[in-house]
């Protein structure tokens, strides 16, 4: 029994020395870091339908409706380049915690492509592509390990939460319509809102000190959230640089609100205001009813930045 009490005490006893020895050797409690990150997508999902259209890469023969090849489109959102700015504190030299504030702005997306579709008479033929780009405001609580200093280099692992606060997933869709007439040339933009999301993140990094406050460091860091519309909106409506956001065409016959907005909703029946499911109520004022869809954004990426350490 003496044994083991002296064993514990022992063992108390280092603890608190080695405590004491980090607690000198990482005297600082707050730092602040500025980095730039570029991630590569990982987890592709296939991408929602967009204005009607399936996410695939059609391509038709000259007659304009048979189908020569079909591909799904997928991928992720993840992809991008990413600035941020992250206030720490240690409780401890091992123990710590972090808010990051980032701007994150993905890489585009081919969505929807469609090439020589027979689309209406003349002939009318439709070649074109839609092109998702994301921008992003979000902060991001980590809980933070650090490792232990060697040779001035001090590894850290951390977890923690991502949380959006401001952005929207921008749709650019340009097409042209040629016929005996002539050609013309479309294009529009529509901004999908999302909802409220979290997602996951976690990071293996290292920092370097160069100085007394300075350090550079190094992360490799693992993301992972999907974010489901909110309403979309068209914003943007022009033919051969001319803006028809707010006038039928012979292209795009339906200018109404319920045409330009749309609420996104987990289901549409008879009281929904849609045209598949309520035709005969359908109010052309209002926005239309839409099943809520979502886009993946998942990455690995790898961040390089300076520390300031008080």
């Amino acid at each position: 029994m003496k044994k083991n009490l002296f064993l514990l005490g022992l063992l108390v006893c280092s603890m608190a020395t080695m405590a004491q020895t980090e607690k000198a050797d990482k005297p600082e409690s707050w730092y602040f870091k500025l980095g730039g990150s570029y991630f590569i997508q990982t987890a592709a999902t296939e991408f929602p339908i967009v204005n009607g259209a399936l996410p695939n890469t059609d391509v038709y023969a000259a007659d304009g409706t048979t189908l020569l090849s079909r591909e799904t489109n997928h991928g992720s959102f993840g992809e991008g380049f990413r600035t941020g700015l992250t206030a720490g504190y240690r409780f401890s030299p091992r123990l710590g915690v972090e808010m990051g504030f980032n701007y994150f702005s993905s890489a585009s997306k081919t969505m929807v492509e469609t090439t020589n579709r027979l689309v209406g008479a003349g002939p009318t033929f439709a070649t074109g592509k839609a092109v998702g780009k994301i921008r992003a405001f979000d902060v991001a609580p980590a809980l933070v390990l650090f490792l232990g200093e060697s040779n001035g280099f001090e590894p850290y692992t951390k977890v923690g939460v991502i949380v959006p606060v401001h952005g929207d997933l921008t749709i650019e869709t340009n097409r042209t319509y040629t016929n005996p007439a002539g050609v013309v040339n479309s294009y529009a933009k529509d901004v999908v809102k999302p909802n409220p999301t979290v997602g996951f993140m976690a990071a293996l990094g290292t920092s370097y000190k160069l100085g007394t406050h300075i350090s550079i460091f190094a992360e490799l860091e693992y993301r992972n959230f999907t974010v489901h519309g909110k309403s979309k909106e068209t914003e943007v409506y022009t033919e051969n640089g001319v803006d028809r956001l707010d006038t039928p065409t012979s292209f795009r016959p339906d200018a109404s609100y319920s045409a330009k907005h749309t609420k996104y909703v987990d289901q549409i029946n008879s009281t929904s205001n849609s045209k598949v499911t309520n035709a005969a109520g359908f109010d052309n004022t209002r926005a239309t009813d839409d099943i809520s869809s979502f886009v993946g954004i998942s990455g690995l990426g790898l961040t390089f930045g300076l520390k300031y350490s008080l």
